[in-house]
């Protein structure tokens, strides 16, 4: 069992990348399928697909060839949530990376929210 699991999907991904794998598995939930989705939006993956199986669902990952590091850095942890207002969300690394925020309109990127107006959960940085 595993207390965080987007925690767990980012160092999947940072140790394979890490390790010049071609692409890894996680187990599936829905939020880790929207983050990948903002992932794939701004090409630090190829894709993605969820693969059926009979006990318990997974996510295959392809990494995109052309990126040989991929920093991640997890924010909000279960111990301790941070949540941002639209005012609050700035960006990363002055516009070199994204902030992923869970809002109530679904995941998407802190420049998405705060054009939308909205805040959240501030799940990752990535860059």
């Amino acid at each position: 069992m595993n207390t965080d699991p987007i925690a767990d999907l980012l160092t999947r991904i940072r140790n394979a990348v890490s390790a010049r794998q071609q692409k890894t598995v996680a187990p599936y939930s829905k939020v880790k399928v929207a983050v990948l989705e903002v992932m794939k939006k701004r090409n630090f993956i190829d894709s993605y697909k969820v693969v059926k199986d009979n006990r318990f669902d997974e996510i295959e990952i392809v990494f995109n060839s052309q990126l040989s590091q991929i920093n991640l850095k997890r924010i909000s942890k279960p111990g301790q949530r941070i949540y941002l207002k639209k005012n609050d969300i700035r960006p990363v690394l002055n516009g070199y990376g994204i902030s992923i925020i869970s809002t109530p309109k679904g995941v998407m990127t802190g420049d998405e929210a705060a054009k939308v107006g909205l805040g959240g959960e501030y799940l990752c940085q990535i860059w």
